[in-house]
């Protein structure tokens, strides 16, 4: 008896070494969680060359017509002035290599640096080249703080601003943040139909101080017109995104479209949209002098 007793002593002390063991370890076993913001800096230009390929294809009262672009184009953040709280940059477009082909028509090439003149359907992004498109001030978080448009466009393509929206607090691994967007659209009746979207981010992983991201595009608002519809998938962000964490700015983006519509302008009307758009980093300096 006074064996099993001395038995049961130590049966007991060693699992409670276990599970205090085992408690430990498990409050040791935090998540780590990373802080996501801008880091620019007075004088720095990030140089990035963008890729977009487009392919559409669609069919009207029988009739099958494809119309494809292939885009590339190099641009650049000046950053102009910086603070804690805040950080100026100009956008702007250097060049641009472009090819469009609409269906049986012949196939237009131009280069913004052959020196000759752009064909009239490229008239319009030839007045561009070299310009201050905007100049955009963004908080630490990517918030758009300021902005003032000179031609340029509003938003990179497929996303709702040209820089990231951070969450305010630190994330794992796995955790997810979502920013509202709007797209304007036209109904069949010409009325304007706003379609409100979110742009779910989630961190998918965190290697050498480079943080990958996912993003998805979600309609909130519902589409009932399949013309509406054809309209807001082209708008569309569904991707990845790699941001360094400590520089402090976005390496590379890459955003996919694989969308079908069908009967967007009639029962037998169809539109395909396959495309890719990549952005990368090319270039990161800082300049001793900035342009006035």
């Amino acid at each position: 008896m006074e064996t099993e007793t001395v038995d049961r002593f130590f049966l007991a002390t060693a699992l409670f070494i276990s599970t205090s063991g085992l408690a430990a370890l498990a409050a040791d076993d935090e998540p780590t969680k990373y802080l996501l913001r801008y880091s620019l800096k007075d004088g720095q230009q990030l140089n990035y060359e963008v890729t977009h390929v487009a392919k559409t294809k669609t069919r009207l009262k029988g009739q099958e017509e494809v119309s494809q672009v292939h885009t590339i184009s190099k641009r650049h953040w000046e950053v102009q002035e910086t603070t804690d709280d805040e950080m100026t940059f100009d956008h702007v477009v250097d060049s641009v290599e472009m090819t469009q082909q609409q269906g049986e028509k012949e196939e237009l090439r131009w280069s913004s640096e052959s020196g000759e003149e752009a064909p009239n359907q490229f008239s319009k992004v030839a007045e561009r080249i070299g310009k201050r498109l905007s100049t955009v001030s963004i908080n630490p978080r990517g918030q758009e703080t300021k902005r003032e448009d000179n031609g340029g466009s509003k938003a990179s393509l497929g996303m709702g601003s040209l820089s990231l929206s951070f969450p305010q607090d630190p994330i794992a691994i796995g955790e997810s943040w979502s920013i509202p967007r709007e797209i304007k659209t036209r109904t069949d009746d010409k009325l304007v139909k706003p379609i409100k979207i979110r742009e779910l981010y989630t961190l998918e992983k965190v290697k050498s101080g480079v943080a990958t991201l996912s993003v998805r595009s979600e309609p909130l608002t519902p589409i009932e017109e399949e013309s509406v519809r054809a309209q807001v998938v082209q708008q569309l962000s569904n991707g990845t995104i790699k941001f360094d964490l400590d520089a402090g700015h976005m390496i590379s983006k890459e955003l996919n479209w694989d969308e079908t519509v069908v009967g967007f302008q009639g029962p037998n009307s169809m539109m395909e949209y396959r495309a890719r758009m990549s952005e990368r980093l090319i270039d990161s300096v800082i300049r001793t002098a900035k342009r006035p």
